[in-house]
């Protein structure tokens, strides 16, 4: 029997996971989280063989919740199931001990398959995003003069984060959700091709985006 947790905050998300699996005999859901904070607690009492988690979530990002869990339980397999198919997210991931990165549209075959290569040591890539990180590796790198165009809103967050103020602060000083200031960074981090948030601002300082 393989047991699948799900973190995800779309309920419908879940259901159609769950749904999708229904009649796969040695398949089951056996856990349902919709935030960080439930998913950490959760597991806590119990490990599934492999977790489907979200990238985007109310109280953080899986991206962060990855790293943690893939510390302090070596044995589970984290598969990245995301509407993002940036190939900055699908490193960061990767890199802090996701097995897989498939994206929200993916098919029933698809989704057993990387359950099946993961669970014997593998790594699984939707091909979409397969072929990203190829391209990726094999293009030009972009000139340092390329300037990526921000939203104001975008703009806001990335000054914020320059002066060091906390997520909440962000969420607070601008009167939007906690939700929506990772969106922002982690939109921001694709734009401008950094790693994390101190590459973030390594970047902006030279391409002159701080100024109000």
């Amino acid at each position: 029997m393989i047991t699948i947790a799900i973190t995800d905050d779309h309920e419908l998300v879940m259901q159609g996971i769950e749904n999708m699996l229904h009649n796969e005999g040695d398949i089951r859901v056996v856990q349902k989280y919709n935030s960080v904070a439930s998913t950490i607690d959760g597991l806590s009492k119990e490990q599934p063989n492999i977790l489907l988690l979200d990238i985007n979530l109310p109280d953080g990002n899986g991206i962060d919740l990855c790293k943690k869990l893939s510390v302090e339980y070596p044995k589970l397999k984290i598969i990245a199931l995301s509407s993002y198919s940036e190939i900055a997210f699908v490193k960061r991931i990767l890199n802090n001990g996701a097995s897989g990165y498939l994206l929200k549209n993916t098919s029933k075959e698809e989704l057993i398959e990387a359950f099946k290569i993961v669970l014997t040591g593998g790594q699984y890539l939707q091909r979409d995003i397969q072929n990203k990180l190829l391209q990726s590796s094999l293009g030009q790198k972009k000139s340092t003069s390329f300037i990526p165009k921000l939203t104001r809103r975008e703009k806001e967050v990335l000054i914020a984060i320059s002066e060091e103020f906390t997520t909440q602060e962000i969420a607070n000083k601008l009167c939007i959700s906690i939700k929506t200031v990772e969106t922002h960074r982690m939109n921001l981090i694709s734009k401008l091709g950094a790693r994390n948030s101190v590459g973030l601002i390594k970047i902006a300082l030279e391409k002159d985006l701080l100024k109000n």
